[in-house]
C-alpha cells in the first residue's frame, strides 16, 4: 500500500509518499480501507519535532490519528464488527500524538478504538470533527458549560476546534466573542456561532474584549497558547475559567501559580479529550452525542478543503500559512 512517511523531522518538505508493507490483521484488530483522514494540528507539530516529539522517536513516522474508512478484514478473535462495515477513529491508544499512523491507505487498527458510523454522517465528517468535536465535548462537558448571561472568548475561532466550541456556546445560550486573523476568518466565525469577533492582528483583543464584556468574560478558550494564553487572564471576570487545549503558537510558558490569585481566583483546565472517552462504550457514547448535534443542525462541520493523501505536503504548507478555516481533509 502507499502511505506518507517522515524519515526526519523539517518542513512539508519531508512529506514522502512510499510503498509501505502491511501485514494481516492480528488477534483484536481490524484492517481499515480509508476513505477520509483528518489533518489536525498535532500533525504538523510532530513533522516539524515540536514540543510534542520526544526523546528516543524512531523514524520512519507516518503521521496522524484520525480516519474513517471500511473494514476490510478482521483479526483473529474481533466480534462486533462486519466487512464492508463504515467506521472511524481517533487515537489508537496513548496520547493523541502517539501510535500514529493515519497517513495511508490502510491500516490496522485495535477494534476497541473503532466506531461505527451512521448512514447520515459522511466519511469526510467524521474524519473531519471527531477529534475536533471531542475536544469541544470535554471542554464545554468537563471544564466549562457557559449558559445563558455568559459570555465567553474563544480564541481562533475560525479553526476546526473554535469553530464547533462557538457554535457548542451559541447552542447553550451564551454570548460569543471570537478572535480571528482576518476579515474572511471574521465572516466565516460570524456564521459559526460568534456574536462578535476581533481581529487580533490589528487589534488588541483585551482592550477589545474588555469594551464587549466590560466585568470580565465568563471563560476563555484558548487552542492557540503561547502568544494568548497569560494575556487571556486580563480578560476573565473574578471566579472565571481558562482554558488551554492547544498549542498552535507553542506551549504555554511557566508562571508563578500566585498569579491565578492576583488575577480574579481564575480557574485553570488543560484537558485532553482520551479521558472524556476512554472505553469503547464512553467513546460511542460521546460520538453519538457529536452525530446528534451534526443531525439536528446545531454543528455545522466545515471542510474547507479536501487533498488528495500523496499532495499532504500542500495541506500542511496552507494549515501553517493560516490559509485555511473550519478542518481539511485528506483522501487517499
Amino acid at each position: 500500500m502507499k502511505a506518507i512517511h517522515i524519515f526526519a523531522n523539517g518542513g512539508p518538505e519531508v512529506l514522502e509518499w512510499v510503498d509501505v508493507p502491511l501485514p494481516a490483521p492480528g488477534p483484536g484488530e481490524v484492517r481499515i480501507r480509508h476513505t477520509a483522514i483528518g489533518l489536525n494540528f498535532s500533525d504538523i507539530n510532530v513533522r516539524s519535532g515540536g514540543f510534542y516529539v520526544t526523546e528516543g522517536t524512531k523514524f520512519p513516522i507516518t503521521l496522524g490519528n484520525e480516519a474513517a474508512g471500511v473494514v476490510e478484514s478482521l483479526g483473529a478473535g474481533v466480534s462486533g464488527f462486519r466487512v464492508g462495515e463504515r467506521v472511524a477513529y481517533v487515537g489508537t491508544g496513548g496520547l493523541f500524538f502517539e501510535n500514529t499512523g493515519a497517513y495511508a491507505e490502510q491500516r490496522n487498527v485495535a477494534a476497541g478504538c473503532l466506531v461505527r458510523l451512521p448512514d447520515d454522517i459522511s466519511d469526510q465528517q467524521a474524519a473531519a470533527m471527531l477529534l475536533k468535536g471531542l475536544t469541544a465535548a470535554v471542554i464545554v462537558h468537563r471544564c466549562f458549560r457557559p449558559g445563558p448571561g455568559d459570555t465567553v472568548l474563544i480564541h481562533a475561532a475560525a479553526s476546526g476546534v473554535g469553530s464547533l466550541l462557538a457554535q457548542w456556546c451559541h447552542a447553550l445560550g451564551a454570548t460569543v466573542i471570537g478572535t480571528v486573523g482576518s476579515a474572511a476568518k471574521a465572516e466565516f466565525a460570524r456564521a459559526h456561532g460568534c456574536d462578535h469577533t476581533i481581529l487580533y492582528r490589528q487589534d488588541d483583543f483585551v482592550a477589545e474584549t474588555r469594551k464587549l464584556a466590560p466585568d470580565g468574560v465568563a471563560a476563555v478558550y484558548d487552542g492557540v497558547g503561547k502568544d494568548t494564553f497569560v494575556r487571556s487572564f486580563d480578560v476573565v471576570r473574578p471566579f472565571g475559567a481558562l482554558v488551554n487545549y492547544g498549542n498552535a503558537s507553542g506551549p504555554v510558558q511557566p508562571f508563578p501559580l500566585i498569579l491565578l490569585a492576583q488575577k480574579g481566583c481564575l480557574v485553570l483546565h488543560r484537558p485532553g479529550f482520551g479521558w472524556y472517552a476512554n472505553t469503547t462504550e464512553s467513546r460511542q457514547q460521546a460520538c453519538d452525542e457529536l452525530f446528534d448535534m451534526v443531525r439536528r443542525g446545531q454543528l455545522q462541520v466545515e471542510i474547507c478543503a479536501t487533498y488528495p493523501l500523496k499532495d499532504v505536503a500542500q495541506a500542511h504548507r496552507a494549515v501553517e500559512a493560516g490559509r485555511t478555516t473550519g478542518s481539511v481533509v485528506l483522501i487517499p
